[in-house]
């Protein structure tokens, strides 16, 4: 199947620094691809590329097929764009804030109006539409802000950092909204300093640092590099050596031990150990047990592992 979203080699530097080096996306139609790095890594670089803002030194991108420089109009007639800040004018109510945009278009003055008057009652904000947006909350601000973006029903949608600085409830109401669209078949690909809001939308997830792809994979594939982790509780302290030399057998790595809190841990392969089979193998060896866990690791201590960096 031809993706929506392809770019090959691309890279682009500023000056003496390159912002991407050979970077490579295929992202299918309907999709969520979640492009992940710490500050400065090359993730907005990539999404001006791709939305026709800047161009690459070198490599290619295409969007439905059209060649991001070549066929710069093409693209932009079908993308949509929101940025890290809202492009919106305060002293306009949202639904006015709309109808502009979609006079911008080209949209006829009814044709505008209707789809103002759609989207604000397709994603929950009619209520508020008649209001200047000066008085709305950050999170609703954000929404519009991503809808804008839908004004003439765009297949791919570019999502620069989307919640960043919103609480955790008008975050919630973004990722459904983004939800949505894939579902509608809209592909998206979404850059995010939150790493557990990849986990939570993104089919795919590309890690890069320094410009350059380090991991790429579906968030359960990446968890599957870093391994379960896997701790006990043990009843007594002098239960602890055994306890440590029974997990340092199960081929695993990183052991720690906690003296003080009756605790040891191993970083184990994914998929090699379950719970039960854990408890069995130390009540084999006559190790008390108060508490085991088998832990899947977040997608923040994967990117963590890959780049040395939370963000």
């Amino acid at each position: 199947m031809t993706p929506v979203i392809e770019a090959i080699d691309l890279s682009r530097g500023y000056g003496q620094v390159r912002a991407l080096e050979s970077l490579s996306l295929s992202v299918p139609e309907g999709t969520v691809c979640a492009l992940l790095g710490p500050n400065g890594a090359g993730k907005t670089t990539a999404v001006r590329i791709l939305a026709t803002l800047a161009r690459p030194d070198s490599g290619s991108a295409r969007i439905c097929g059209y060649d991001v420089v070549k066929d710069a109009h093409q693209v932009r007639r079908r993308i949509g764009l929101a940025g890290q800040h809202a492009a919106l004018d305060d002293t306009l109510t949202g639904r006015d804030n709309l109808f502009i945009l979609g006079l911008m278009h080209h949209l006829g003055r009814r044709e505008a109006r209707a789809r103002a008057t759609e989207l604000l009652n397709r994603f929950g904000l009619a209520d508020a539409a008649g209001r200047l947006v000066r008085t709305w909350s950050g999170g609703m601000r954000r929404r519009l802000d991503l809808i804008a973006s839908l004004i003439t029903e765009p297949p791919v949608l570019f999502l620069d950092e989307p919640t960043t600085g919103l609480d955790s409830r008008s975050r919630s109401e973004i990722h459904d909204t983004i939800t949505d669209l894939a579902q509608a078949g809209t592909t998206v690909l979404l850059t995010t300093q939150y790493l557990e809001e990849a986990d939570r939308l993104a089919d795919d997830v590309v890690i890069i640092d320094a410009g350059r792809e380090i991991a790429h994979g579906t968030p359960e594939q990446l968890k599957d590099v870093v391994g379960s982790r896997v701790e006990v509780l043990v009843g007594t302290a002098d239960q602890l050596p055994g306890a440590a030399q029974a997990l340092a057998g199960l081929g695993g790595h990183d052991l720690a031990t906690d003296e003080e809190n009756r605790r040891v841990s191993v970083t184990v392969p994914s998929g090699s150990l379950t719970l039960p089979g854990l408890v069995r193998h130390l009540e084999d060896l006559a190790i008390a047990l108060v508490d085991a866990e088998v832990r899947r690791p977040t997608l923040d201590e994967v990117f963590l592992q890959l780049t040395g960096s939370r963000r």
